[in-house]
């Protein structure tokens, strides 16, 4: 088998099971169109390089380190969207806009490119890119080293960049969500590049796709009522909910565009 149709297939594997959060291999046999047989080697291999863990016949994320970009963003691809365009109703023409990282602030990036005369700061080359024909937009781009597998910059250079604008809005998303409302990631770095994204606008807006609800992270960013606003499609539990709304924050699920 050719090598790139192997990596192709396994990066669609991570991507599914991003998506689910936990699939069987007779499930992946199924949605891949290939041998359980061949889903369990590819898993096997997958697992000894830490990517996923196997477990009662299931397989899941293994939480250490985040996926590769690509498989990211063919996860929950129509909840992006719809996070995107819920998020593009919240700003006006000409907004002073930073921009983080990740899959869901790209497709926010995608859908605010329609708008007039933004002024964006983001260290996300993906941002960048769509935002390439928006009219009338200027864009501040952070400085140093590139982490090529996300082309993002997330090192100190970046946090200080932040720190020199005074925007009215912040968009970024996160590694994950725990059940008690816990905004996780998966390293101090990227702890830190969020927050400096946030720290530099009068409204927090956090982007989070139903998959990363209940994952188990090892870094603390907030919670997720320390914001202004929230989009998501999940569920969120009554305990979450009403925490928001003791610290008015926001929660706006794009599937009904109604707000908790």
């Amino acid at each position: 088998m050719a090598r790139d149709t192997l990596e192709q297939r396994r990066d669609k594997i991570l991507a599914l099971v991003s998506d689910a959060g936990e699939l069987s291999a007779s499930e992946l046999s199924d949605q891949l169109g290939v041998s359980v047989q061949t889903i369990r080697t590819d898993l096997r291999d997958l697992d000894a390089a830490a990517m996923v863990q196997r477990k009662n016949g299931a397989v899941r994320l293994r939480q250490l380190e985040n996926i590769a970009y690509a498989p990211r963003r063919d996860a929950s691809t129509a909840e992006k969207q719809r996070i995107a365009s819920a998020v593009a109703a919240l700003i006006e023409q000409g907004a002073r806009i930073a921009l983080g990282t990740g899959t869901t602030v790209e497709h926010c990036a995608h859908a605010l490119s329609a708008q007039n005369n933004l002024f964006v700061a983001t260290n996300s080359i993906h941002a960048v890119m769509a935002l390439q024909n928006a009219p009338g937009a200027v864009v501040e781009m952070a400085g140093g080293t590139v982490r090529l597998r996300d082309l993002d910059v997330i090192g100190p250079t970046s946090r200080d960049f932040f720190s020199r604008f005074r925007m009215d809005h912040a968009i970024f998303s996160c590694g994950g969500v725990s059940s008690s409302g816990e905004v996780l990631d998966y390293n101090s770095d990227e702890i830190a590049a969020r927050m400096s994204v946030a720290d530099c606008a009068k409204q927090k807006i956090l982007v989070v796709d139903s998959a990363k609800f209940d994952r188990d992270l090892p870094c603390v960013m907030h919670q997720i009522w320390d914001y202004d606003v929230v989009v998501t499609g999940a569920d969120l539990s009554a305990d979450i909910i009403r925490k928001c709304a003791a610290a008015n924050c926001q929660i706006i699920k794009p599937d009904t565009q109604d707000g908790n």
